[in-house]
């Protein structure tokens, strides 16, 4: 077997196969013998089949699927052994004057070949990298919360300011039906709170949904619609009052201190704010992390400039998949995937410049460290590392899990990497700040 190289430019290359009869005779002969052995033809004795009635009923078949053997285990060999970097799959130039009664073959197989590029991780503008704070506005509504998560409810039969009622939203022609719970105060104008106000259990409340709540969020969680379909849409809802209740807020003492962080962690109000605005930020900060790494992605992808061998991924993309794709299609596709494929080859550049890669020991004890942390929400501790072992033992002989922690672990080393490498700049915002400037 021989297997020549023509690159046509420096992405597109051409591989040659030439196979001899040679190569695959003794492979052919080997399993004719086998299935002479094995098979039943009428007027035969197993075993006593003659060689010749083999080699015509089944010698073609055999012999194709030798040649495609060696083929496959050849050219993945020869890529190997080449260190050529390729993209997809070869695939196979038209055969349509191959006859398989003669005893050579030349096959051809068209390459997609990686670029080759630099990646530049000093943008002229810096990237910016956010934190994101705990402002004593946010502070003092989680307070008022807690508070009344913790107070005294009381049932009612009337409605009166600063109440919650229960219910559901309905609208039949648009399919809505949505059981929810709500503070009259979250309500938005004077329109919508009078219709509340006085009601009783039982009452039918008929309203619109354009402008019915004070925070964007709220539409969601309380009307099952985003502001902007409740606007757009301007449903008339009616609301079925099933329960109304008044929280009477609990206290800000040490009973309440220790119900949420245990016997004397916390023991004065000031306390409390440090220990609040603390574990918002620590949440706060996986956010402004993502947002860091989609932002360091785009720049990228932005600043690398590299061709790719599109024709080749396109016809590729035709082939590739269960179901063989129109040219059309393939071409979408392409469009559709190509910014993920290019910024698939830069990290795969960034990891193997600078060692990022990820060993079997490294996800095991990611995996550990995620299982304590999660057994520590319950209350364990320090659970005992024979424990850590087994458990995380099981994780692993999950593929798919294994899968999704490497993913996991690879973005955490590829953000430490960028904090360390990349131009940034931090800024400091509000959480509202933040979700305004990122989310427009």
């Amino acid at each position: 077997m021989n297997i020549t190289r023509e690159n046509i430019d420096e992405l597109n290359a051409v591989l040659k196969v030439d196979i001899a009869k040679d190569d695959y005779s003794e492979k052919v002969q080997k399993v004719l013998k086998d299935y002479r052995k094995s098979a039943n033809i009428p007027g035969f004795r197993k075993g006593h089949v003659p060689m010749g009635l083999v080699q015509k009923q089944y010698g073609k078949a055999v012999k194709v699927d030798e040649v495609n053997k060696l083929l496959q285990d050849n050219l993945q060999k020869y890529l190997t052994e080449e260190k050529l970097d390729v993209l997809g799959n070869p695939l196979p130039k038209g055969q349509d004057g191959l006859n398989w009664d003669e005893d050579n073959y030349t096959f051809e197989f068209e390459l997609g070949l990686s670029p080759k590029f630099e990646v530049d991780l000093q943008p002229k503008e810096a990237i910016t990298s956010y934190k994101i704070v705990v402002d004593d506005k946010m502070l003092d509504n989680q307070i008022k919360t807690i508070q009344k998560q913790y107070g005294k409810i009381t049932s009612k039969q009337e409605v009166e300011a600063g109440d919650e009622v229960s219910g559901t939203f309905v609208n039949e022609e648009a399919d809505l039906d949505k059981k929810t719970t709500f503070e009259v105060d979250k309500l938005k104008g004077k329109a919508n709170t009078s219709a509340f106000m006085g009601a009783k259990v039982g009452d039918v409340i008929t309203v619109t949904t354009k402008g019915l709540f004070a925070e964007a969020g709220d539409y969601r969680a309380y009307l099952g619609l985003s502001e902007e379909e409740a606007k757009e849409q301007n449903l008339e809802v009616s609301f079925t009052i099933a329960e109304v209740n008044h929280r009477e807020p609990a206290d800000l003492d040490q009973e309440l201190f220790d119900k949420l962080y245990g016997k004397g962690v916390v023991t004065s109000v000031t306390e409390l704010r440090e220990k609040i605005k603390e574990e918002g930020e620590a949440q706060f900060q996986q956010q402004s992390d993502q947002q860091l790494l989609n932002d360091v992605t785009e720049k990228l992808i932005e600043n690398t400039k590299f061709d790719l061998p599109a024709e080749f991924l396109r016809k590729w993309i035709q082939q590739s998949g269960e179901k063989e794709l129109t040219f059309e299609e393939a071409a979408e596709e392409y469009e559709r995937s190509e910014k993920g494929l290019r910024y698939q080859l830069i990290e795969g550049k960034i990891i193997a410049d600078n060692n990022l890669q990820i060993t079997f020991e490294e996800i095991k004890a990611y995996a550990k460290d995620m299982i304590k942390a999660q057994m520590a929400q319950y209350g364990q501790a320090n659970p005992a590392d024979e424990e850590l072992e087994g458990i995380a033992a099981r994780i692993l002989s999950n593929q798919d899990e294994v899968r999704r922690l490497s993913e996991q672990l690879m973005n955490k080393k590829l953000l430490d990497f960028f904090k360390e490498n990349v131009k940034l700049k931090e800024k400091e915002v509000t959480f509202d700040e933040f979700v305004k400037e990122v989310y427009n």
